[in-house]
């Protein structure tokens, strides 16, 4: 989502960085250029305006003129002030410690995707802090709106509101209170009914309902693609009912990112959850720490380590943590990697997720490389009996080019499988000398996250275990698998 900002951005700080020493000259040219490339995104102007004075203010102090590395104190303040600007390093989460049902209501408008973010934070709250949800949907004026909702929580395993035809949204809130203190349903969310735009009715209704079933929280679902408009959609929500917080959807799409930028400054409102997909768990809490961090091509390792636990099976992990105190690693271990790997995102997911990879994820598409690549590795493992994945030594060229008939891809595809895993097996021995994996808890233990990440085997700056060159994933270097030049040929 960030990426035209992000790319506008690092020209400027590369700028910056490549000097020894800045003048105050220096640091308004760049705040100028800064200043551009946020209102291209679509930043408000009052917004864009204010962060560039208080950056501008900041930036020609002596304590950074002065400074050994000026550029990078400059960066730092930008950082600071973006976070600052998306609302601090407190992380907004939802209030559910009042009386149950505790009642959040969802407003917005049409097409924001209100009612998939509905049942996206019903699982959310059902799987993460274990409590019973009930939705009912009030939207009794888009067709099928209420059967969407049935069938959504079918697939979360979530209680919906039994459908009554020709009921009102207030005497449908009514019944869904009801329902759900008898029912003792610690949580209650309630779908509103939505416009092409904002109206004299829709406000009329939402108040109704609001009277009726007086709201915890009051949660505005506004869609990131709509760019400067959602703030003019926001403002316009917040001055008819009390709003609490923010969700932005499509954060995953090609927004310039100026919602995300302008959301909280000009409504005051938190932004506490991003869509980030169409799948029913795709909704992240809200880090504006991590954004700035997405912003400025620093990474989010938070973001990466949820996925990473959302995604990776117990036992899975345990199977490796063994093979790994054992030094051992064979190819089913590796195909277990490139499906959570898939799992977790795919490769440009992942990419955008972990510090110094944004010139690698360049290269990576520059060279054609994509996730059908993971897909195609799976192929030629899935090809190969299982005596050849337990010793991969036994694949000689006849055996090679079986696998490479049998997978649809060339034997030149086959050795790359065969030198990645030979690198991650170094890097599982390699970790075996050093202790394994209490001598690794050593090394978290004493350099903190990112002094051990950069130290494991085979790490570059801020790497992940067995990566090759400068933060690259697991065995890849320069932004590619392990001698991987480009995409593979696929035999047809």
């Amino acid at each position: 989502m960030f990426d035209t900002l992000s790319d506008r951005l690092g020209g400027v700080f590369d700028k910056l960085k490549g000097r020894g020493a800045l003048r105050e000259s220096d640091v308004r040219e760049a705040m100028r250029e800064v200043r551009i490339a946020l209102l291209e995104a679509d930043v408000a102007l009052p917004v864009a305006r204010r962060f560039i004075d208080a950056v501008t203010e900041k930036a020609v102090g002596q304590d950074v003129l002065r400074s050994v590395t000026p550029g990078q104190m400059v960066i730092k303040i930008v950082h600071d002030e973006l976070v600052a600007t998306l609302g601090g390093h407190e992380v907004e989460g939802l209030r559910l410690d009042a009386r149950p049902p505790v009642v959040i209501m969802m407003v917005g408008l049409q097409g924001s995707g209100k009612t998939t973010t509905t049942a996206k934070l019903a699982r959310l709250i059902r799987e993460r802090h274990g409590k019973k949800a009930l939705m009912a949907s009030l939207d009794v004026n888009r067709p099928a709106a209420q059967e969407q909702l049935a069938v959504l929580g079918r697939q979360i395993d979530v209680a919906t509101l039994p459908i009554v035809p020709g009921q009102q949204p207030v005497d449908i809130a009514r019944r869904a209170m009801e329902a759900a203190r008898l029912q003792n349903f610690d949580v209650l969310l309630l779908d509103t009914a939505g416009r092409l735009h904002v109206d004299d009715a829709l406000m009329a209704e939402m108040k109704a309902v609001a009277g009726v079933a007086t709201p915890h929280e009051v949660l505005l679902v506004v869609d990131s693609l709509t760019g400067q408009d959602a703030v003019n959609v926001a403002q316009s929500f917040g001055s008819e009912v009390p709003l609490t917080g923010i969700i932005l959807t499509r954060m995953d799409g090609d927004a310039r990112g100026g919602a995300a930028l302008s959301m909280r400054a000009v409504t005051g409102k938190p932004i506490k959850f991003a869509g980030t997909g169409e799948k029913l768990d795709a909704l992240e809490p809200f880090r504006p720490g991590s954004v700035a961090d997405r912003i400025l091509g620093m990474g989010d390792v938070v973001s990466l380590v949820e996925k990473a636990a959302a995604t990776i099976k117990e036992e899975d992990a345990e199977k490796l943590a063994r093979n790994i105190e054992k030094g051992r690693f064979d190819l089913d271990d590796l195909a277990m990697q490139l499906r959570q790997m898939r799992g977790m995102g795919g490769l440009g997911m992942l990419a955008g997720l972990m510090p110094g990879m944004k010139k690698a994820k360049a290269a990576m598409q520059a060279s054609g490389l994509d996730d059908k690549v993971l897909v195609h590795m799976e192929a030629i493992i899935s090809s190969m009996t299982p005596k050849e994945r337990a010793n991969p030594e036994l694949m000689n060229a006849k055996r090679k080019k079986r696998v490479a008939a049998g997978s649809g891809t060339d034997v030149q595809m086959v050795n790359k499988v065969l030198k990645m895993h030979q690198e991650m097996s170094r890097a599982m021995k390699q970790i075996r000398k050093m202790g394994g994996l209490k001598g690794l808890a050593a090394m978290f233990g004493a350099g903190g996250a990112g002094g051990a990440m950069g130290g494991l085997p085979g790490g570059g700056a801020g790497g992940l275990p067995g990566l090759g060159g400068a933060g690259g994933l697991p065995g890849f270097g320069g932004g590619g698998l392990p001698g991987l030049g480009g995409p593979p040929r696929i035999k047809k």
